[in-house]
């Protein structure tokens, strides 16, 4: 039975696809003055910038749902940036909030500077290193934790360690706002999701659609509890749990 409220949120349709980020891998501490290296690093910003197409149409759609359940001001932890597009759209779109991204990629930290420079946003601050599965994050407090298409191309562990570690830096009722594509019941799971969760086990077997089930299990042992679940275009879904 699902939890809390669900609603169907529209947008343009977004191919099912991998979005080209490397699986979580990374596990050392960011080195000291590593956000200042990518800062210089951003001099050639034209060579460095990756581009999503993937990010370009779901942005719009992640954010109407983020605008209901994000706070008006604080600290939002991105985890997993991936190119930086969406770490952009969401400062732009939410300039009362100062939002941190990470990745635990090089070449997509590079890419975050190098957006996060053009941009010259004053709430979008310099990336960090930030592997899920890794002892201590670099941040030790957040007013919201927000995670966009991780959960299925990364170990079930490192989903595990992001419920973890986002309760040891969440207050009481903040939100881990979750973005991507997901197992339901039979009746529920759109084909073409079975059939990229098939491809994505194919390819590495320890990715795969995680079920809706499993991730309500996790969080209710991780003091979590989901209050929503929104339908997004192209079969992906928002699930919001609050800390307990």
């Amino acid at each position: 039975m699902d939890q809390g409220k669900s609603c169907r949120v529209q947008g343009s349709q977004e191919y099912r696809r991998d979005r080209g980020d490397a699986p979580q891998r990374q596990r050392e501490d960011p080195p000291q003055g590593f956000a200042r290296t990518l800062l210089g690093w951003t001099r050639a910003a034209g060579q460095l910038k990756r581009t999503s197409p993937a990010a370009a149409r779901n942005s719009a759609p992640i954010a109407e749902v983020l605008e209901k359940e994000l706070p008006k001001s604080g600290l939002v932890l991105e985890v997993a940036s991936g190119t930086g597009e969406h770490a952009v759209f969401m400062a732009r779109r939410f300039p009362g909030l100062q939002w941190r991204p990470t990745d635990q990629d090089a070449s997509a930290l590079r890419s975050i500077a190098a957006w996060a420079e053009e941009e010259g946003l004053a709430n979008l601050l310099p990336p960090l290193m930030l592997d899920a599965e890794m002892e201590d994050w670099p941040v030790a407090q957040a007013d919201a934790v927000v995670c966009i298409n991780m959960v299925h191309i990364s170990p079930w562990e490192a989903t595990r360690s992001l419920f973890a570690k986002a309760g040891g830096i969440l207050e009481k009722s903040a939100p881990l706002v979750l973005y991507g594509p997901y197992l339901e019941d039979r009746n529920k799971t759109a084909p073409s999701n079975a059939a990229f969760d098939e491809s994505l086990r194919s390819r590495n077997s320890l990715w795969g659609l995680r079920h809706i089930r499993d991730m309500d299990e996790l969080a209710q042992r991780s003091a979590f509890i989901r209050t929503a679940r929104y339908e997004m275009p192209a079969n992906n879904l928002v699930l919001v749990y609050r800390r307990k």
